[in-house]
């Protein structure tokens, strides 16, 4: 995934730009960048790893060095970012968010003459920032470059430019991920979390449509190019990604995660799965919320039978060697003996993707003496990859448990009948409940059913994308 933001302002807008990409670090591990622009020192830029160390630290003994009234930052899981792009187009930087997946065709087409390079990352594969530069470069203003990129990418491309006239800034034809302005007295930022900009002291001014270009200067902002119809906004944002405190097209994401746990807890009344617990609790951080709707639907008392250690470890996958990982994983699970001795647990994660962690948790929970697991999904079973972001991204469908099971039960066969094994109310998705169980030891599973996501949600389910549950945008 990835988050940015940027701000233009009457005033040095340095440590504006610095807390507003900190406030991202939960939508990305693996990069982090900022880049400056002032009148008299041009463009300053810096781009750093946070695999292991957090945003904020590693680029605090650089704040001194940014300086200028504009500025851009983003949190990158993927490509080092933002570029600084030199073209007929003019000098200016560019951050990006999204995925392209005809990459290679691409290049393939369009830059297969001696004329045109890229600079290859360790993995061979091009950059996709600066694959987006190129393609933007191909037209004669930045404007119809980036509707001509967003055309031609397979994929997403939400994005933010910065020239030293102000920012302009372009959401996904489709709007895909949320892109938002903020103004106050001496400026406007643009964010992907709102929240980011309330605490620096911007006010909510505008949410971009789908396909909308916006320019923003420190006096206020102006559509460049209209937003489009049609809308597919992820879904994951509610579930998973997005920040509590955060909203999207008018949704606050700990309220719908609130309902979605109520809604849950309701279904499995109407179908008598209402277990016979002790304590409804989340598996934190982010199945909490949902848990708490779930308790309060239900009358069950919540609770929190373990909590995650992360004073030191804030991020289990840090360590580069996997048997570290796996332990500082074990090591962050601190167990509360009195909420689990002998007690009936119900446990509501916000996901099930690959069941890797899950496993290790329910073992730690009957280690830790443990009656009873019960376990609910937030969302229904992932089906697929998503192709349109990085979440749930794979290098093998099989690597999903959901479609790991259903191979298991039937082969090629099942393949052809996800959406029976996505349905609980059906005799393969009763079969594929069953079979989870017993391989993970849980008492009984539910998933949340897509009908019950969407009316969480509250948006026309047109506008929002279900493509990792049922293979439909």
């Amino acid at each position: 995934m990835g988050g940015f933001f940027g701000v233009v302002s009457k005033e040095d807008c340095a440590l504006d730009i610095f807390f507003g990409v900190d406030y991202h670090s939960h939508l990305g591990t693996r990069r982090g960048g900022m880049i400056m622009y002032d009148k008299e020192r041009g463009f300053q830029r810096q781009i750093h790893s946070i695999e292991n160390t957090p945003f904020r630290t590693k680029f605090e003994k650089d704040l001194a060095d940014f300086s200028g009234c504009s500025g851009i930052g983003c949190i990158s899981d993927t490509d080092p970012q933002p570029l600084l792009v030199r073209s007929h187009l003019g000098l200016y930087a560019l951050t990006t968010v999204g995925i392209i997946n005809n990459a290679e065709q691409l290049v393939s087409e369009y830059f297969s003459d001696h004329g045109h390079q890229f600079m290859a990352m360790s993995s061979g594969k091009v950059n996709s920032t600066e694959l987006a530069a190129a393609l933007i470069n191909q037209k004669d203003d930045l404007i119809s470059g980036i509707l001509h990129a967003q055309q031609l990418i397979d994929g997403s491309l939400t994005l933010l430019v910065l020239t030293p006239d102000g920012i302009i800034a372009a959401r996904d034809k489709v709007g895909r991920l949320p892109v938002l302005v903020g103004q106050n007295e001496t400026g406007c930022c643009i964010s992907f979390e709102s929240f980011a900009y309330h605490k620096l002291g911007y006010a909510d001014a505008y949410e971009l449509g789908p396909r909308e270009i916006v320019k923003v200067t420190a006096d206020g902002f102006e559509t460049l190019s209209p937003a489009g119809k049609e809308m597919k906004i992820c879904s994951f944002l509610w579930t998973y990604y997005g920040y509590p405190n955060s909203n999207y097209e008018g949704v606050n994401v700990e309220v719908m995660r609130y309902r979605n746990g109520a809604i849950m807890a309701r279904d499995d009344k109407k179908r008598g799965l209402a277990a016979d617990v002790d304590f409804i609790a989340g598996v934190p951080d982010s199945g909490v919320p949902h848990a708490i709707g779930y308790a309060n639907e239900c009358g069950k008392p919540f609770a929190r039978p373990f909590v995650k250690y992360t004073p030191t470890w804030p991020r289990s996958f840090m360590p580069a060697n996997q048997k570290v990982r796996n332990q500082v994983a074990k090591m962050k699970q601190i167990p509360v003996p009195e909420l689990i001795e002998g007690k009936k647990l119900l446990f509501v994660d916000d996901s099930i993707v690959r069941g890797t962690q899950l496993r290790e948790t329910v073992e730690f929970l009957y280690e830790s003496g443990a009656k009873e697991v019960h376990m609910r999904s937030a969302c229904p079973p992932i089906m697929y990859g998503c192709k349109y972001l990085n979440f749930s991204s794979s290098n093998s469908e099989m690597e999903l448990l959901a479609r790991r099971i259903v191979q298991e039960l039937e082969g090629e066969e099942g393949q052809k009948h996800l959406e029976e094994y996505a349905d609980a109310n059906t005799e393969r998705g009763q079969c594929m409940l069953k079979t989870i169980c017993e391989k993970f030891g849980f008492s009984s599973l539910g998933y949340q059913s897509l009908e019950g996501l969407l009316e969480a949600i509250g948006l026309d389910r047109d506008k929002v994308c279900t493509y990792c549950w049922n293979g439909k945008e």
